[in-house]
């Protein structure tokens, strides 16, 4: 295994002004000591993760850092900058830069080597030596764990030791709590996780900061690393006997549901490096008011969200109001899909076999043959309605949760049911969810007694919030909301000519440009919001929306199929997988190809998109089901039309991406012969 850093890879009089700048002198080094194989492709991925979140830390120490499949063998450059670079940190420039180059499967030996550079980096002695330093070598082996036995614990970098490094990370709060334990008293237990973009290093900064300040408080912190350098979960036994949670991540957190039930911190990376005393001090303070139950029982598929002040992060916290707003909303949606697919396909299928009046028919439970065809696609209806019946309940029910967890359940549900009553409908189901959050979350903050808080969130908290929602909803809000939502129902069922056209234009766009995303479900959950009570309009909506969400996947298929040099040989791979995504309306078929060139592919399929939204609402073809893809067009009004809106818009999307593709005049053996990473090499002609 080869040193990951040498005497020609530090830089003791680095002369760049700007980070980008620093990032090429060192990275320069890297393509001589020939560890980096193509300098711009590198720089790129440094840029991508610098995007990601600044990577200047407090105390003078900037941090660039990323995975590349343009390194070939992990590497750190050192650069000691007289005048300082800007690299985002809140108390200013940086004098100290590290450039970390990972493989893009790099090996844990060495990402454990990174992980404690990461952690000496809190030690005051050791950035003191570094700006000290004046021989090269001596710095080089300075960062390679080769200082004089007296300097505090040198083997936490030495090469190979994942496992004692984890093992020290687990219980890095064992000795301040010494002295409490032996005096009879049981500190206060706080379970932490740390997680950055690359996990590289900041996870393992955040986690040594968090593990320090608990020191100094006198606070049990016991920290999970969900880095590169390995995954090893806390002991149940461990979290279960936590008084609280910190997360300090900015990718999803693993395994969430072991913490559920746990007052929770939830912020950015950044802030567990920045301020991790600030956090400590906010569980703290959670616990008292008992603020329980705020870690959800699943990982949820949501966007990243905007981290505290200190950087981009996760953390709801402190996101942005959009961001959080936005999360709380595809919560609900999420959950509420299951039920709009069950129970619409369900409702199609009766339909296909009763045709629509059976939707008047009697009760199964009084009236049902065995023999007859009308009396099972009765049932299938009845049990679809059903199913339908729970839509709007759901989504405040789990609007409410994603806001307040637990807690928030009953009187969302609660919220969701009145909309029903008062003939709110889905914008009703909406509100209702975000007051009872918002109700949740209020009760939540007041102080109680200790006695009190193992009843307040199945007793207290479901009692005044349900009361509180169900009368803003009945008395207050419910009115207006019904006849906001009967207004956008007559506007729908109004729509005709350009007006149809352009709503079917904006649809398309939504529908195409983050394929699963935010934008694609908002357009999903508004089409589907008017099933529940389904007018021509709505039916409209319902069609341009699957419509176009089928244009990406079958696009891409399309155009590897006409130009395969264009791609590499994996995606060729997933474009034959494609052609089922896409007719079955899994529009997040297209994603690997968006995320290997955005700029190409998904201008490319909004187009498609667009064109076909808008050709669907100009031909009236209408839509009773929720999904299916092309396996329920017999239950769509005008179908032959509506796939010709499909082709074309298909047929749009390849041809952009095919001219936009071939405008870099790629050889075929470059894309033709790419490796199984998808890696693609671009010759100029």
């Amino acid at each position: 295994m080869s040193e990951l850093i040498t005497a020609e890879l530090v830089d003791l009089d680095l002369s760049a002004t700007t980070k980008d700048a620093a990032a090429r002198s060192l990275a320069e080094r890297m393509v001589a000591a020939h560890r980096v194989t193509d300098l711009d492709g590198f720089l790129a991925d440094v840029a991508t993760r610098e995007a990601q979140m600044p990577t200047g830390l407090d105390g003078g120490i900037g941090i660039p850092h990323c995975r590349s499949e343009h390194v070939n063998a992990p590497t750190l450059a050192f650069g000691r900058s007289g005048a300082g670079i800007d690299f985002g940190a809140a108390d200013g420039p940086a004098d100290l830069i590290f450039l970390i180059a990972a493989p893009a499967g790099a090996d844990d030996d060495h990402l454990t080597i990174l992980s404690g550079l990461a952690r000496r980096l809190m030690d005051p002695e050791f950035t003191a030596a570094l700006r000290a330093g004046t021989d090269p070598r001596a710095v080089a082996a300075l960062i390679r764990g080769e200082e004089p036995p007296e300097e505090p614990e040198p083997e936490r970098v030495e090469a190979g030791n994942q496992e004692r490094e984890q093992a020290e990370t687990a219980t890095e709060a064992g000795g301040a709590t010494e002295a409490a334990e032996a005096a009879g008293s049981v500190p206060f237990r706080i379970v932490a996780v740390t997680s950055c973009p690359t996990g590289i290093a900041h996870t393992y900064m955040a986690a040594e900061s968090l593990a320090t300040a608990g020191r100094a408080e006198g606070v049990e912190v016991t920290v999970e690393t969900q880095g590169s350098a390995g995954f090893k979960k806390l002991d149940p036994a461990v979290v279960a006997a936590a008084d609280a949670v910190i997360w300090a991540h900015d990718v999803e957190v693993r395994e969430k549901v072991r913490f559920r039930g746990k007052p929770l911190v939830d912020v950015g990376v950044k802030a567990g490096i920045n301020r991790p005393a600030e956090l400590i001090a906010e569980a703290r303070r959670k616990a008292e008011r008992g603020e329980i139950a705020t870690a959800p029982d699943t990982d949820r598929t949501s966007g990243s969200g905007g981290g505290d002040g200190d950087g981009t992060g996760s953390g709801a916290d402190h996101a942005h109001f959009g961001v959080r707003l936005r999360t709380y909303l595809m919560s609900g949606v999420s959950y509420m899909v299951p039920f709009v697919a069950a129970g619409g396909l369900l409702i199609a299928l009766s339909f296909a076999i009763g045709g629509y009046e059976i939707a008047s028919a009697k009760s199964v439970a009084d009236h049902f043959v065995w023999g007859e065809a009308d009396s099972w696609a009765a049932l299938l209806n009845q049990i679809g309605s059903a199913a339908f019946g729970f839509l709007v309940p759901v989504l405040a029910g789990y609007i409410a949760y994603g806001m307040a967890d637990r807690p928030a359940l009953v009187p969302g549900f609660v919220g969701g049911a009145i909309a029903l009553t008062v003939n709110a409908g889905f914008l009703g189901g909406l509100v209702a969810g975000l007051l009872a959050g918002a109700v949740v979350m209020a009760v939540q903050r007041v102080p109680v007694h200790a006695t009190l808080r193992g009843i307040m969130p199945v007793l207290v908290i479901p009692l005044i919030a349900s009361a509180t929602v169900g009368f803003l909803m009945f008395i207050v809000v419910g009115k207006p909301i019904a006849s906001l939502q009967n207004a956008l129902t007559d506007w729908l069922n109004g729509l005709s000519g350009s007006n149809a056209v352009i709503l079917g234009v904006v649809l398309g766009l939504m529908m195409c440009f983050d394929m699963g995303g935010p934008l694609n479900k908002v357009a999903y959950a508004f089409a589907v919001g008017g099933l529940a009570d389904p007018t021509p309009g709505s039916l409209k909506v319902m069609a341009a929306v699957m419509a176009a969400g089928m244009v990406p996947p079958l696009a891409m298929a399309l155009a590897t199929t006409v130009r395969r040099r264009l791609f590499t040989k994996t995606e060729r791979e997933n474009g034959r997988a494609a052609w089922v995504l896409g007719a079955s309306f899994i529009t997040e078929g297209a994603i690997p190809f968006a995320a290997a060139d955005p700029l190409r592919v998904i201008p490319s399929v909004m187009a498609g998109g667009a064109v076909t939204g808008a050709l669907s609402m100009a031909f009236g073809a209408t839509l009773r089901a929720p999904h299916g893809g092309v396996f329920v067009v017999p239950l769509i009004g005008e179908p032959f039309l509506y796939l010709l809106a499909i082709a074309a818009g298909t047929l749009v999307a390849t041809a952009l991406v095919v001219l936009l593709k071939g405008a870099r005049r790629t050889t075929p053996e470059a894309a033709g012969d790419a490796g199984a990473d998808g890696s693609r090499v671009t010759v100029a002609a």
